[in-house]
């Protein structure tokens, strides 16, 4: 129980810290609790396998929350069927450059193919991310790497973009301008950004849930079709 404590005591620590800055982004608990955490396992020399035996129960309990984020879809369902054809155009755009860009990328720079294949499921959920890297013939721990650090800049990069793009937020978006941003976050940041809409936009977390499930799947599915012609 003892490194359970710990890191709930790093969380709680974290959300302070977050709620005092204001919400900053770069105060996000998942960056800075995750810091505290590996602080403390430098501190005691305890390794990762021995950490991770010792929190199953935690990881258990991320089950039951992601589980949970049905009941807003459930709320949304009238409003989801209403806008599914633009959703899923979104859905499909937004994976298919995410996956497709970052391989490309990685070839005109000359990087590994499975260097490539690591980062392309950067934008799906850890669990979903980690087996298609590896099915795909990926390092699993370089795209969790790569799943945490999208995880944080989705969400400091996507407001710029938005405001760019005249998304605006609050009254002046409307209704409209509130769904594109929950499901943009959803789609690019998976459950950081989820929990980022939770805060700012907490009636629209129906659609950066649905934007994080459908991503995680189609991104399983494109980087097998694309290892495979690869």
């Amino acid at each position: 129980m003892l490194w359970s404590a710990i890191t709930l005591a790093a969380y709680l620590a974290a959300l302070w810290l977050y709620r005092r800055s204001g919400h900053h982004l770069l105060c996000l608990p998942v960056l800075t609790g995750t810091g505290l955490v590996l602080a403390a396992l430098a501190l005691a020399g305890t390794g990762y396998p021995v950490y991770a035996e010792a929190t199953r129960v935690l990881r258990w309990l991320a089950g039951p929350a992601v589980i949970a984020l049905a009941v807003p879809l459930y709320r949304q369902a009238t409003l989801l069927r209403r806008l599914a054809l633009p959703l899923l155009a979104a859905l499909a755009a937004g994976c298919l450059v995410s996956v497709l860009g970052t391989v490309a990328l990685c070839v005109l720079l000359g990087t590994p193919m499975s260097f490539a294949l690591s980062l392309a499921p950067k934008a799906a959920t850890m669990p979903m991310a980690l087996l298609a890297a590896e099915r795909a013939g990926g390092v699993p721990a370089v795209a969790a790497m790569a799943v945490v650090a999208t995880g944080v800049l989705g969400p400091l990069l996507a407001g710029p973009l938005l405001r760019w793009l005249r998304v605006e937020e609050g009254p002046e978006g409307g209704a409209d301008g509130e769904v594109v941003r929950s499901f943009t976050l959803g789609l690019v940041a998976h459950a950081i950004g989820v929990a980022r809409v939770l805060q700012t936009h907490p009636g629209s977390v129906a659609f950066a849930a649905l934007a994080m499930g459908l991503n995680g799947v189609a991104t399983a599915l494109v980087l097998a079709v694309l290892s495979r012609w690869l």
